[in-house]
């Protein structure tokens, strides 16, 4: 088996999340105990009983779920459950997570960086009024010209059939208006709190890059992919300047996936709650071998 490991994004985030971790798995509980010394707030009180809407803000749910996706692989570890693994890479926010868990960084490190991720986005989200929408159905080509017709852009390639746009929630509106009468399947407005992979977010791009010129960044232990090219990379620097390209551009999920298969993964191992990147994954192609962890009860199962 050449495994792979996949790390959850922003969305997936549940109240209730990481409990069965911490109480079943002292190597979980060691990662949110630092996580609150480092964060300097309870991420396991918001985490572990919300509220929600407290839990879904951005500043919060990134760190939040760059923690539950790193307890569940050290749990999966501490079990004896986890075989060599070869890949890493994660969903926007989680390819932070990944690249922690392939040792670019240490976990206090990478727990800073998300934060910050979050904490720059959700200010760029508060300074502008952004809207999603997912486009389901339609080819590549068909979604770049509703983008360059509509001044919007297309963040996310989760999936065959699966895009998400983003922009100005005016110009996303006005595309989920007209999608029946442009003969477009499905088009779906989603809650978000604004228009994130998008120029919107620009403002967090300039002070991330800020940011991550102090940290240092290692070779990474294991292969990872960046969601802005899909494909491999290696050199710390090349690592940096992806994570802060990455703000603003497409997440190009369904190349990593493709990417990591090509380049030998043959089984693919969700880390992180709601079976999210697993659902994408059987959509992309039925034969791959995935499972999801996200509580202690998943790991024996």
């Amino acid at each position: 088996m050449s495994l792979a490991l996949l790390f959850a994004g922003q969305g997936a985030q549940k109240v209730g999340m990481g409990k069965s971790l911490y109480d079943g798995s002292p190597a979980a509980r060691a990662l949110y105990d630092e996580a609150d010394r480092v964060l300097g707030w309870s991420l396991t009180k918001v985490s572990f009983e919300g509220p929600e809407a407290e839990l879904t803000q951005t500043k919060v749910c990134q760190p939040a779920l760059f923690v539950h996706g790193l307890a569940v692989l050290a749990a999966l570890k501490e079990q004896g459950k986890l075989p060599e693994v070869k890949f890493a890479y994660g969903l926007s926010l989680g390819e932070v997570t990944a690249l922690t868990a392939a040792a670019v960084f240490d976990f206090a490190t990478g727990l800073k960086v998300v934060a910050e991720r979050g904490r720059l986005m959700q200010q760029a989200c508060e300074k502008s009024v952004g809207g999603m929408a997912a486009i389901i159905g339609e080819e590549h080509a068909k979604v770049y010209e509703l983008c360059k017709e509509f001044d919007i852009e297309a963040a996310n390639f989760n999936a065959p059939g699966q895009i998400i746009v983003s922009g100005e929630k005016t110009k996303v509106e006005a595309l989920v208006a007209v999608a029946k009468d442009r003969g477009l399947k499905r088009v779906m407005s989603l809650n978000v709190a604004g228009a994130y992979h998008s120029r919107l977010m620009e403002p967090a791009r300039v002070e991330f890059a800020r940011y991550l010129s102090t940290v240092t960044f290692n070779r990474p232990g294991l292969t990872v992919l960046t969601n802005t090219t899909g494909q491999t990379v290696s050199e710390p620097a090349a690592i940096r300047e992806a994570l802060v390209k990455q703000v603003v551009s497409s997440v190009l999920w369904e190349d990593c996936m493709r990417s990591a298969a090509a380049a030998g993964a043959t089984e693919f191992w969700e880390c992180g709650p709601g079976a999210v990147l697993a659902g994408l994954a059987r959509r992309t192609e039925k034969t791959w071998v995935v499972k999801s962890f996200a509580e202690f009860a998943d790991l024996s199962a």
